[in-house]
């Protein structure tokens, strides 16, 4: 009885977090639904799955990956089978995300076996749909269509229609990277229409929206437009924000196309901004990656690699393989449009091996085309007409259209330099023929005829109800005709019948009042069983805020303490503020003698989560010193990131947390500086600006290219000041525009109070950081630290 009780509060507790809560509060609440081993397993797996997907699945899915193998390894050791096979789609949707798309493959294959082997049909078609997804990113689309029909089959046969709908959307979505806009709108219009019988606004959204493309690439933007204004609109209605972002860099697709260049810079900065509040780093690369397209057709080609080199890096954060092979070819194309050949050269060779490894073969075709491009450029026809065969034969293979009519006209092009001119012509005429079919009429007016016979089926079902409301109009007036004709003979009966009605209505009534005062009880019943599962769930809570509690008195331990911070820096101050009970964010002091090393370091994430990764580091940091003995930052960093690593790989799973940090040792009027990813700024006394010194762009833990961290020597003068710093403080959102604070601004705040003492600083930083912030939620942790000589 009491685990039944358990399990219903914990439903109750799931269906609360998914309707009422704030994102944060939410994902906390589903974390101690997670930890609480006296839940239900099946209540523990919903809320991590939960907790997987929507808190991390799409900002942050490397550790999306890692919560999932969470919930899988639970499930393995419990035999659900059916849980086993969500995590694995998480897991692979993990690792697809970041562009990963073999590894991802085996997870959904993997999933796919458990779910046939169970029986498990709706599973079984979410596993072949995402299978599809695959090898649509990989250009193989035999295979495409081939899975998205055999999840499209199962969804009709289960009688899903909202897994009808999304299909639909991705088999037009095919058609239409294959140029056939024909086939295409078809299956975009049978979508649209389903939705808008579910009035599923997100999904009429989405509908309306891949409609507008297809117009977009006609050339039709006034439609094109109408229809993404109308998902806009939807997507707003519903407080859909990433469906908002995409819609507004849609629009600014078009004005991009019609050269209004400033509207799409607009568009896409509206769409920016939404991606940040939302810590979409995927989305925030694809507007970097669009506002640099804007800018490369302006011809302000130094903007425009700017742009794409911020996208590419942010894909390299996330590891998303295919998004590097496309951002590394653009900007090998924008060296090429500059007269660059060797970058050109450099950059498309290098997306060229990227796109071999993960099977990419769009993007191998398109590395191909831009490497033909390159050597045509410098009048080296014959190789470019070696890769240009290449790029036009693995085109053909994929069925992909645009692309085989960019190689045909190269091909063309360098053929008649050639003197070839037999070959010249075929191309020419692979050119036109390719060119013709992406413009042709017949697609517009399929286009047309689609949305004409969509509309007119409306209009028809529309006149139809009508008419039954008519027809119903006519019916009750020949039945009040009847009924008058009839009066005087029912009158009659009615004054006999009357006085049994009467009877049969006080029985009635007696009736509902018995059963009235039991339903009365038996609700009284139930609200005490409610009330007492509300203290049930508040006494959980509060289990889990001591438990917290207790962490952060652990994790305070590891901090030094305000007595040996200020021995050893005696004119100092440490802005601390967790965004959470516990944090990601740490400081760091070590005596050496009569000196100090002293560091200020964000660990990744922040929570519970930080504060793991916060205490495997900070015990790297103390072991480089006291047992490896190192004392140059530089070399601390190194032997602490050999730690760090080392301890993250006697875990099964591939961990790629770590830290950023800014490494000081301060010796009279000496300091040595190191710095990974965060930097260290010094104010001269009287000084005007900050003088800045870089930290080295790789973080304490598993890196591509590792190599040493450098230290900086600097001589120090009485009434300088220095500062060291994580990013928290910079990227807090507030302010009267709810904007980001930025580094910039930070700098300009600490020049401006630089005849402060140091406590005085520290509560001007304090309290300029809550007015900033405002009522906005803090964004992450946040740790300062100045000193003055």
């Amino acid at each position: 009885m009491k685990s039944m009780k358990i399990y219903i509060l914990s439903i109750c507790a799931l269906f609360i977090l998914s309707s009422g809560l704030t994102a944060q509060s939410k994902l906390d609440s589903l974390w101690s639904v997670w930890e609480d081993e006296s839940q239900a397993d099946t209540v523990r797996l919903k809320a991590i799955k939960i907790y997987a997907w929507e808190g991390y699945l799409f900002t942050q899915a490397d550790s999306a990956f890692y919560f999932a193998e969470l919930q899988y390894n639970f499930a393995k050791e419990r035999g659900l089978q059916k849980d086993m096979a969500k995590a694995l789609n998480t897991l692979g949707a993990s690792l697809y995300l970041r562009g990963r798309l073999n590894e991802a493959m085996e997870y959904y294959q993997q999933g796919l076996e458990i779910r046939e082997a169970i029986g498990d049909k709706v599973g079984v078609g979410n596993s072949l749909n995402n299978i599809g997804n695959i090898y649509y990113s990989k250009g193989n689309y035999s295979k495409t269509i081939e899975y998205y029909n055999k999840s499209l089959k199962i969804e009709e046969e289960l009688g899903d229609i909202k897994g009808v709908a999304g299909s639909l959307i991705n088999i037009g979505n095919l058609y239409d990277k294959l140029g056939n806009s024909e086939e295409a709108i078809v299956y975009y219009t049978k979508s649209l229409k389903i939705e808008e019988e579910l009035k599923n606004n997100r999904g009429i959204a989405r509908a309306l929206n891949s409609i507008g493309i297809i117009l977009e690439k006609q050339g039709n933007y006034a439609k094109a437009i109408e229809y993404y204004t109308k998902g806009l609109r939807l997507e707003e209605e519903s407080g859909n924000l990433p469906g908002i972002a995409a819609s507004l860099i849609n629009i600014g697709n078009i004005y991009d196309n019609q050269q209004s260049y400033e509207k799409a810079l607009e568009y896409y900065t509206k769409s920016y901004k939404i991606e940040e509040t939302l810590n979409n780093k995927a989305g925030i690369s694809k507007c970097l990656f669009n506002i640099g397209d804007t800018y490369a057709d302006m011809g302000d080609l130094k903007n425009a690699l700017d742009y794409h080199k911020k996208s590419l890096a942010i894909k390299i954060e996330l590891d998303d393989k295919s998004g590097i092979a496309s951002s590394i070819s653009l900007i090998g194309n924008i060296y090429l449009n500059q007269g660059d050949y060797k970058k050109g050269i450099e950059y498309n060779t290098r997306s060229l091996t990227i796109s071999r490894e993960i099977g990419y073969k769009s993007g191998e075709a398109h590395a191909l085309q831009s490497l033909g491009q390159c050597y045509f450029e410098q009048g080296l026809y014959s190789k470019a007409i070696s890769l240009s065969q290449q790029s036009l034969r693995l085109s053909r293979e994929i069925g992909v259209a645009n692309e085989t009519k960019k190689v045909a006209y190269t091909l063309y092009e360098s053929y008649k330099h050639k003197a070839r001119y037999r070959d010249a012509l075929e191309m020419h005429e692979l050119y036109i023929l390719t060119r013709d079919s992406l413009e042709s009429q017949e697609n517009q007016k399929e286009v047309i005829k689609q949305e004409y016979k969509y509309s007119y089926e409306k209009q028809a079902l529309a006149d139809s109800i009508k008419n039954a409301e008519m027809q119903k109009v006519k019916d009750a007036e020949l039945t009040a005709q009847k009924a008058r004709s009839k009066q005087q003979k029912q009158q009659s009966y009615f004054l006999y019948g009357g006085l049994l009605i009467a009877i049969f209505i006080g029985a009635f009534i007696f009736n509902r009042l018995k059963l009235t005062r039991k339903q009365k009880r038996i609700i009284e019943n139930q609200k005490e069983q409610v009330d007492l599962a509300y203290d049930t769930l508040e006494e959980k809570n509060i289990q889990i805020t001591d438990s917290i509690n207790y962490a952060r008195r652990i994790q305070s331990a590891i901090l030094p303490p305000d007595k040996l911070v200020k021995t050893y820096l005696h004119q100092s101050f440490i802005l601390y503020k967790p965004k959470d009970i516990v944090a990601g964010d740490f400081y760091w002091l070590e005596p050496i003698g009569e000196n100090a090393l002293f560091a200020a370091a964000d660990c990744t994430g922040h929570g519970v989560p930080g504060a793991m990764v916060s205490v495997v580091c900070n015990n790297s940091l103390n072991r480089a010193v006291r047992e490896y003995k190192e004392n140059d930052p530089g070399k601390i960093l190194d032997k602490t990131r050999e730690l760090v690593i080392q301890e993250f790989e006697k875990s099964v799973e591939d961990v790629q947390d770590g830290m950023d940090i800014a490494l000081c040792a301060l010796k009279g009027h000496k300091l040595s500086y190191a710095g990974a990813n965060n930097p260290l700024w010094i104010i001269r006394k009287d000084a005007k600006e900050i003088e800045a010194y870089k930290a080295n762009k790789q973080p304490i833990g598993k890196y591509d290219k590792i190599f040493p961290y450098a230290t900086h020597h600097v001589s120090l003068n009485s009434g300088d000041t220095f500062y060291v710093f994580s990013d928290g403080f910079a990227d807090q959102f507030g302010g009267p525009k709810g904007k980001k604070l930025k580094a910039a601004n930070f700098k300009k705040l600490l020049l401006s109070i630089q005849d402060k003492s140091m406590e005085e600083q520290h509560s001007l930083l304090d309290q300029y950081f809550n007015k900033w912030k405002g009522s906005l939620a803090q964004l992450d942790d946040v740790c300062v630290i100045g000193v003055r000589v």
